[in-house]
């Protein structure tokens, strides 16, 4: 079992600008939280959305607990928990046009939260540039 660890989405970075983040929990059933404890969870194509004032993730996989006997959709759209204030402030990012929203991390601890983001799409140009800038980060860490 995991404790105390993170569990990234690396391609939000690359895809997109990250404006600004918010720290989320999560509404799960039992066995999804022994999964995500075993690391077997991916953010990787999820995104968020605002139904009737609350926010919901979409497309996040957990993998099914071996040991439940407690069914549960893998793929389930499920609720994350923040505050009214939290909400009306993404809210008003989201109404801008080409702004999404995309779970950066899950947070496992004593609690698991997932830390979300206003983002913008980045255009190809951008993607080139981000991939130069590591290149060039790694050629004078590693002086190369």
């Amino acid at each position: 079992m995991l404790k105390n660890t993170t569990i990234e989405n690396r391609s939000a970075t690359y895809n997109f600008f990250l404006e600004e983040k918010f720290t989320a929990g999560i509404s799960l059933f039992g066995p999804e939280v022994k999964s995500i404890r075993n690391g077997d969870v991916s953010i990787k194509e999820s995104f968020c959305y605002v139904k009737d004032g609350e926010i919901w993730i979409k497309n996040m996989y957990i993998k099914h607990y071996e040991h439940s006997r407690i069914e549960f959709d893998s793929k389930r759209d499920r609720k994350l928990l923040l505050k009214k204030k939290e909400i009306r402030k993404i809210e008003s990012f989201l109404i801008d046009k080409g702004k999404t929203l995309i779970p950066v991390r899950i947070e496992v601890g004593k609690l698991i939260k997932v830390v979300i983001s206003i983002a913008k799409g980045k255009k190809n140009y951008d993607k080139r540039n981000t991939i130069r800038e590591r290149d060039l980060d790694r050629q004078n860490k590693f002086g190369e």
